[in-house]
C-alpha cells in the first residue's frame, strides 16, 4: 500500500470518528431548542379528501435557573425558584470546588465540580417550599442555602 493510500485511509477514519462523535453525543441541558415542523395530513371536508398543511409546534424546553457558587457559597441572598405543580424544573449549579448539591423534599442530590455543573431536571409533583443546599458550604461552616424552590398549585 502506498503512502498516499495510507494517509487517505487515516483521513477517512478520522472523518468517520468525528461524525460518530457528533451523532452519539448526549444532549446538553443548557440548550433550549424549540422546533416547528410542518406535516401534510388529509383533511375531511364534505366527503372530499384534500391535502391541508398543519403546523405542529412542539413546546419549548422549560427555562433554566442558573446558580453560581464560589467555594460552595452563594454570593448574595438565595433567590426563589417558582414553579407550578406539574411543571418541569431545570436548575444548573456551577461551582469552583467539588460539591454536593441537595434539593430537600424531593431528595435529589447532584455532584458539582469545576467545569462540571450539577444539573437538575424533574417534574414538580409536590407542592410546598423546598431548600437547595451546598454541602461544601455546610462543611466550611457557611450558610448552605443556595435557593428555595416554591411549588404552587397548577
Amino acid at each position: 500500500m502506498t503512502r498516499n493510500k495510507r494517509i487517505g485511509l487515516v483521513v477517512i477514519a478520522l472523518a468517520v470518528a468525528v461524525v460518530a462523535f457528533v451523532v452519539a453525543r448526549p444532549g446538553d441541558d443548557d440548550s433550549e431548542p424549540t422546533s416547528t415542523t410542518t406535516t401534510q395530513q388529509p383533511a375531511q371536508s364534505g366527503g372530499d379528501e384534500t391535502e391541508a398543511n398543519h403546523e405542529t409546534v412542539q413546546p419549548a424546553e422549560p427555562p433554566v435557573t442558573r446558580i453560581s457558587l464560589t467555594g460552595g457559597v452563594l454570593k448574595g441572598d438565595p433567590q426563589p425558584i417558582r414553579a407550578e405543580k406539574g411543571d418541569v424544573v431545570r436548575i444548573v449549579v456551577s461551582s469552583d470546588v467539588a460539591d454536593e448539591i441537595h434539593l430537600h423534599g424531593y431528595d435529589i442530590e447532584r455532584e458539582a465540580a469545576p467545569g462540571e455543573p450539577a444539573r437538575f431536571r424533574f417534574k414538580a409533583d409536590v407542592e410546598g417550599a423546598f431548600e437547595m443546599e451546598s454541602h461544601a458550604a455546610e462543611d466550611a461552616g457557611e450558610e448552605p442555602l443556595i435557593a428555595r424552590l416554591l411549588v404552587g398549585p397548577s
